[in-house]
Protein backbone atom coordinates (compact mmCIF):
# COMPACT_ATOMS: atom_id res chain seq x y z
CA UNK A 1 0.00 0.00 0.00
CA UNK A 2 1.35 3.65 -0.89
CA UNK A 3 1.59 5.59 1.99
CA UNK A 4 1.16 9.39 1.38
CA UNK A 5 3.37 11.83 3.61
CA UNK A 6 1.40 15.00 2.69
CA UNK A 7 -1.47 13.74 4.45
CA UNK A 8 -1.60 13.80 8.10
CA UNK A 9 -4.00 12.27 10.01
CA UNK A 10 -5.32 13.49 13.13
CA UNK A 11 -2.66 12.09 15.78
CA UNK A 12 0.19 13.41 13.26
CA UNK A 13 0.77 9.94 11.65
CA UNK A 14 0.96 9.53 7.97
CA UNK A 15 -2.50 8.30 6.26
CA UNK A 16 -3.01 5.80 3.51
CA UNK A 17 -3.34 6.98 -0.06
CA UNK A 18 -6.55 4.86 -1.01
CA UNK A 19 -5.78 4.24 -4.87
CA UNK A 20 -8.23 1.94 -7.04
CA UNK A 21 -7.34 -1.49 -6.13
CA UNK A 22 -6.68 -3.81 -9.37
CA UNK A 23 -5.69 -7.34 -9.44
CA UNK A 24 -2.38 -8.06 -8.17
CA UNK A 25 -1.64 -10.27 -11.12
CA UNK A 26 -3.08 -7.90 -13.66
CA UNK A 27 -0.98 -5.37 -12.17
CA UNK A 28 1.79 -7.52 -12.62
CA UNK A 29 1.36 -8.53 -15.72
CA UNK A 30 1.32 -5.00 -16.84
CA UNK A 31 4.26 -3.76 -14.74
CA UNK A 32 6.09 -6.43 -16.28
CA UNK A 33 5.16 -6.16 -19.83
CA UNK A 34 5.34 -2.07 -19.37
CA UNK A 35 1.73 -1.77 -20.80
CA UNK A 36 -0.22 -0.35 -18.27
CA UNK A 37 -1.31 2.63 -20.80
CA UNK A 38 -2.66 -0.12 -23.26
CA UNK A 39 -5.26 -1.70 -20.73
CA UNK A 40 -7.79 0.70 -22.38
CA UNK A 41 -7.57 -0.54 -25.85
CA UNK A 42 -6.89 -4.15 -24.50
CA UNK A 43 -9.97 -3.94 -22.98
CA UNK A 44 -11.79 -2.19 -25.72
CA UNK A 45 -10.94 -5.34 -27.85
CA UNK A 46 -12.21 -7.60 -25.43
CA UNK A 47 -15.81 -6.01 -24.99
CA UNK A 48 -15.81 -6.26 -28.97
CA UNK A 49 -14.99 -10.14 -28.82
CA UNK A 50 -17.53 -10.48 -25.88
CA UNK A 51 -20.03 -9.11 -28.07
CA UNK A 52 -19.38 -10.98 -30.83
CA UNK A 53 -19.52 -14.36 -29.02
CA UNK A 54 -23.18 -13.35 -27.61
CA UNK A 55 -24.65 -12.16 -30.77
CA UNK A 56 -23.43 -15.69 -32.32
CA UNK A 57 -24.81 -17.60 -28.86
CA UNK A 58 -28.08 -15.44 -29.12
CA UNK A 59 -28.36 -17.22 -32.81
CA UNK A 60 -27.49 -20.82 -31.57
CA UNK A 61 -30.18 -20.70 -28.66
CA UNK A 62 -32.42 -18.82 -31.72
CA UNK A 63 -32.11 -21.63 -33.99
CA UNK A 64 -32.60 -24.29 -30.68
CA UNK A 65 -36.16 -22.21 -30.81
CA UNK A 66 -36.62 -23.75 -34.59
CA UNK A 67 -36.68 -27.41 -33.31
CA UNK A 68 -39.69 -29.46 -34.35
CA UNK A 69 -40.88 -26.56 -36.09
CA UNK A 70 -42.44 -25.93 -39.67
CA UNK A 71 -39.72 -24.09 -40.80
CA UNK A 72 -41.29 -23.09 -44.15
CA UNK A 73 -44.20 -21.82 -42.17
CA UNK A 74 -42.44 -19.49 -39.95
CA UNK A 75 -39.74 -18.45 -43.37
CA UNK A 76 -43.12 -17.52 -44.94
CA UNK A 77 -44.67 -15.40 -41.54
CA UNK A 78 -41.19 -13.75 -41.71
CA UNK A 79 -41.87 -13.22 -45.54
CA UNK A 80 -45.65 -11.78 -45.04
CA UNK A 81 -44.17 -9.75 -41.83
CA UNK A 82 -41.48 -7.78 -44.19
CA UNK A 83 -43.40 -7.35 -46.77
CA UNK A 84 -41.32 -9.18 -49.43
CA UNK A 85 -43.72 -10.48 -52.17
CA UNK A 86 -44.13 -14.17 -52.87
CA UNK A 87 -42.55 -13.83 -56.38
CA UNK A 88 -39.37 -11.93 -55.53
CA UNK A 89 -36.41 -13.68 -56.07
CA UNK A 90 -35.05 -13.55 -52.58
CA UNK A 91 -38.61 -15.03 -51.14
CA UNK A 92 -37.76 -17.80 -53.58
CA UNK A 93 -34.53 -18.67 -52.03
CA UNK A 94 -35.42 -18.38 -48.22
CA UNK A 95 -38.34 -20.76 -48.78
CA UNK A 96 -35.74 -22.89 -50.50
CA UNK A 97 -33.29 -22.63 -47.79
CA UNK A 98 -36.63 -22.87 -45.03
CA UNK A 99 -37.24 -26.28 -46.47
CA UNK A 100 -33.95 -27.73 -46.44
CA UNK A 101 -33.91 -27.09 -42.43
CA UNK A 102 -33.86 -30.33 -40.43
CA UNK A 103 -33.37 -30.76 -36.48
CA UNK A 104 -29.71 -32.75 -37.07
CA UNK A 105 -28.81 -28.94 -39.17
CA UNK A 106 -30.56 -27.06 -36.40
CA UNK A 107 -28.33 -28.41 -33.66
CA UNK A 108 -25.62 -28.76 -35.99
CA UNK A 109 -25.70 -24.76 -35.76
CA UNK A 110 -26.05 -24.42 -32.28
CA UNK A 111 -23.30 -26.51 -31.50
CA UNK A 112 -21.35 -24.68 -33.95
CA UNK A 113 -22.40 -21.32 -32.42
CA UNK A 114 -21.91 -22.29 -28.47
CA UNK A 115 -18.21 -23.51 -29.68
CA UNK A 116 -17.76 -19.78 -31.12
CA UNK A 117 -18.53 -18.02 -28.75
CA UNK A 118 -16.69 -20.21 -25.88
CA UNK A 119 -13.80 -19.09 -27.91
CA UNK A 120 -14.59 -15.85 -28.36
CA UNK A 121 -15.51 -15.62 -24.36
CA UNK A 122 -12.36 -17.15 -23.09
CA UNK A 123 -10.14 -14.46 -25.38
CA UNK A 124 -12.38 -11.56 -24.39
CA UNK A 125 -11.45 -12.96 -20.61
CA UNK A 126 -7.77 -13.02 -21.51
CA UNK A 127 -7.56 -9.73 -23.38
CA UNK A 128 -9.60 -7.77 -20.49
CA UNK A 129 -6.96 -9.49 -17.75
CA UNK A 130 -3.79 -8.27 -20.24
CA UNK A 131 -2.74 -11.98 -20.83
CA UNK A 132 -0.39 -13.04 -23.63
CA UNK A 133 -1.98 -15.85 -24.70
CA UNK A 134 -5.05 -14.08 -25.47
CA UNK A 135 -3.60 -11.44 -27.82
CA UNK A 136 -2.19 -14.80 -29.93
CA UNK A 137 -5.89 -15.92 -29.96
CA UNK A 138 -6.52 -12.32 -31.17
CA UNK A 139 -4.09 -12.28 -33.61
CA UNK A 140 -4.56 -16.13 -35.04
CA UNK A 141 -7.99 -15.85 -35.23
CA UNK A 142 -8.27 -12.08 -36.37
CA UNK A 143 -5.54 -12.82 -39.19
CA UNK A 144 -7.99 -15.93 -40.22
CA UNK A 145 -10.88 -13.62 -41.36
CA UNK A 146 -8.76 -11.21 -43.20
CA UNK A 147 -8.90 -13.12 -46.59
CA UNK A 148 -12.41 -14.47 -46.34
CA UNK A 149 -13.50 -10.40 -45.49
CA UNK A 150 -11.05 -8.89 -48.46
CA UNK A 151 -13.04 -11.11 -50.95
CA UNK A 152 -16.36 -10.07 -49.86
CA UNK A 153 -15.44 -6.46 -50.09
CA UNK A 154 -13.94 -7.33 -53.71
CA UNK A 155 -17.74 -9.33 -54.58
CA UNK A 156 -19.81 -6.61 -52.99
CA UNK A 157 -17.93 -3.38 -51.98
CA UNK A 158 -20.47 -1.82 -49.09
CA UNK A 159 -19.66 0.21 -46.00
CA UNK A 160 -20.38 -2.35 -43.64
CA UNK A 161 -17.45 -4.92 -45.65
CA UNK A 162 -15.40 -2.19 -45.40
CA UNK A 163 -15.77 -1.44 -41.83
CA UNK A 164 -15.67 -4.92 -40.47
CA UNK A 165 -12.28 -5.04 -42.74
CA UNK A 166 -10.72 -2.28 -41.31
CA UNK A 167 -11.69 -3.49 -37.63
CA UNK A 168 -10.26 -6.47 -37.99
CA UNK A 169 -7.34 -5.38 -39.49
CA UNK A 170 -6.72 -2.45 -36.71
CA UNK A 171 -6.75 -5.68 -33.89
CA UNK A 172 -4.40 -7.74 -35.88
CA UNK A 173 -2.04 -4.77 -36.34
CA UNK A 174 -2.03 -4.12 -32.45
CA UNK A 175 -2.09 -7.61 -31.54
CA UNK A 176 1.33 -7.63 -33.88
CA UNK A 177 2.39 -4.83 -32.47
CA UNK A 178 2.06 -6.02 -29.07
CA UNK A 179 3.67 -9.59 -29.65
CA UNK A 180 6.68 -7.37 -31.38
CA UNK A 181 7.18 -5.40 -28.03
CA UNK A 182 7.05 -7.96 -25.58
CA UNK A 183 9.70 -9.86 -27.64
CA UNK A 184 11.82 -6.53 -27.81
CA UNK A 185 11.47 -6.57 -23.99
CA UNK A 186 12.03 -10.07 -23.25
CA UNK A 187 15.46 -9.42 -25.84
CA UNK A 188 16.63 -6.59 -23.58
CA UNK A 189 15.75 -8.21 -19.91
CA UNK A 190 17.48 -11.46 -21.46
Amino acid sequence: MHVSTDRIGSKGHATPDFQMKTNPQLRAALDLRGRSGQVKVLRAVASFELSKGLVVLAAGCGMLLLLHRDTSEIAQNLLTLLHISPDHRLSHMVMRQADRITDAKLWTFAGVAACYSTIRFVEAYGLWKARAWAEWIALISGAMYLPFEVRELIRRLSLFHFSLLIVNLAVVLYMVYLRVQDENGARSNG
